[in-house]
């Protein structure tokens, strides 16, 4: 039977219409009015909807973490046309579950209000210094962070990093409106925030630490020191599929019977680790299944390498070969041939497992999530940034490849399939619209490969030193004239048959 075949009258969603909406969809118990700010997120997007905020709501259905509600920020222009969706709605929205057997929806409301974009981000940081505000969340995603490709650290000379240590009260980006809100917290006497990174980056707390200790060290030492010594950004890990909003999903809401300017769709499996290490209290999230723990390293390791690589194994071909979404890429028999294989020769044996989880039994279980035909999880947007995933989620295993002499050869496969990509064509003939911060640059050296494959891993700003190895140059250089003369599928063909 179609699960959206009892069709209703959608209705707009907002607080005044609630009572409206279907009964087969659930909607909070708690009113808005005993609910006050405890959170400030900032890049307030589909994955925080579907993931963190739905953590906190559930606290909320049970009768906790009232004082805990969300306010949404972003520091970037593009986050207004959200914005302006989400307070039409009341900052309401609507989660779409998405399995093959079944479609769901419940609509979350532990997030009440919605920053203003603004240059300066004044509000912002008057929000953050406000002593309510106990924690500061963030996805700026892998990107936003403004590491040095080469080193890891923190790149001072970023323009934008420059702007704001010369401009400590009107900064531009996301760290530099965390420091002048923790600058003005120490002003008044009061303890710093959490600040909580929930992006996909090994030790993403560590790193978030050391990006608003240096900013704030190019200004004002003290407070660089200050934050510190009494600041907490805990590490986490954070996990959920969760696609962008098509018309297919907003539709589904109108066939469940709300009508939502900016619904989230997601699986039916979420995750998230955290460490304790808070500086200002947090919600019992323990409680509705958040694992607490001080070995989040071991989680994220898992994580990223199986599964966020696991994401680009697949995408950057499926890109090429005009194969639309992820679960179409795990009904290809070949490419999910070629997806198991490098996972279990080159990536698992680099991984130790988590309680009550092997490397083996978390493969199985990201294939499964993979192969969901109902989420429909676009190539493209998981191909997005590969200049920050492939630095960040496929090298941690070719360098403990390179440093074990273990095999490689099928993820130099995976970044020639990358570097073939990034030509802009697929084999079809059709053209790959720009998926990149620094597409160009990427197109122009991925197009220069063809004849000189070197130059691609030659680029120090995504390989470092590691392009510069010879077992990988070797057989990278050996894989990308043959994806050009003979095909992508030729390729993994080739490599599904070596031993």
């Amino acid at each position: 039977m179609d699960p959206l075949a009892s069709a209703h009258t959608p209705v707009e969603l907002r607080l005044d219409r609630l009572a409206g909406i279907p009964a087969s969809v659930k909607t909070p118990l708690y009113g808005r009015e005993i609910l006050s700010p405890g959170i400030v997120h900032i890049g307030l997007g589909n994955f925080h909807r579907a993931h963190q905020a739905w953590y906190i709501h559930q606290l909320m259905q049970s009768g906790l973490a009232h004082d805990w509600a969300i306010i949404g920020a972003g520091v970037r222009i593009y986050d207004s046309e959200m914005r302006e969706k989400l307070i039409r709605q009341d900052c309401l929205t609507t989660l779409v579950e998405l399995d093959p057997s079944s479609i769901t929806a419940e609509i979350i409301g532990p997030m009440i209000d919605y920053l203003p974009i603004e240059p300066g981000n004044a509000s912002l940081i008057r929000k953050m210094s406000d002593p309510a505000i106990r924690i500061v969340s963030l996805t700026v995603t892998e990107g936003g962070y403004f590491l040095d490709a080469k080193t890891g650290d923190f790149d001072v000379d970023h323009e934008e990093i420059r702007h704001d240590a010369q401009n400590p009260e009107r900064p531009i980006t996301v760290f530099g409106a965390l420091v002048a809100a923790l600058k003005h917290r120490r002003a008044a006497g009061l303890r710093p925030f959490t600040a909580l990174s929930c992006d996909n980056l090994q030790g993403n707390g560590t790193i978030l630490q050391s990006c608003v200790v240096e900013l704030a060290r190019l200004s004002d030492p003290d407070l660089a020191d200050w934050i510190d010594c009494n600041g907490a950004f805990p590490n986490s890990m954070v996990d959920c599929i969760v696609p962008a909003t098509t018309d297919q999903v907003r539709a589904q809401c109108r066939a469940l019977g709300i009508e939502d300017l900016a619904p989230v769709s997601h699986e039916n499996f979420r995750q998230w680790v955290v460490e304790d290490k808070f500086c200002a209290g947090r919600p019992p999230l323990e409680k509705v299944g958040v694992a607490i723990t001080n070995n989040v390293h071991a989680y994220e390791t898992l994580k990223l390498r199986i599964l966020n690589g696991g994401h680009q194994i697949l995408a950057n071909v499926g890109e090429i070969l005009n194969v639309p979404t992820i679960s179409d890429c795990m009904q290809d028999p070949e490419i999910s041939k070629f997806f198991r294989k490098v996972q279990a020769e080159e990536i698992l044996p680099h991984v130790n497992g988590v309680p009550e989880t092997t490397p083996g039994e978390y493969l199985d279980l990201v294939e499964r999530r993979f192969s969901n035909s109902a989420i429909h999880d676009t190539t493209r947007r998981v191909a997005f940034d590969g200049s920050a995933r492939h630095p960040g989620f496929l090298l941690p295993s070719l360098r403990d490849a390179l440093s074990s002499g273990a095999s490689l050869e099928g993820l130099a496969l995976v970044e020639a399939l990358w570097c073939r990509m990034c030509a802009g064509t697929r084999e079809d003939g059709t053209e790959i619209a720009p998926n990149d911060p620094i597409w160009a640059e990427l197109q122009v050296t991925a197009l220069a490969a063809r004849e000189n494959p070197e130059l691609w891993i030659s680029a120090a700003n995504l390989y470092g030193d590691t392009g510069q190895v010879a077992s990988f140059a070797t057989e990278f250089t050996n894989w990308l004239p043959m994806i050009w003369q003979q095909g992508s599928r030729a390729a993994i063909e080739c490599y599904l048959r070596s031993e």
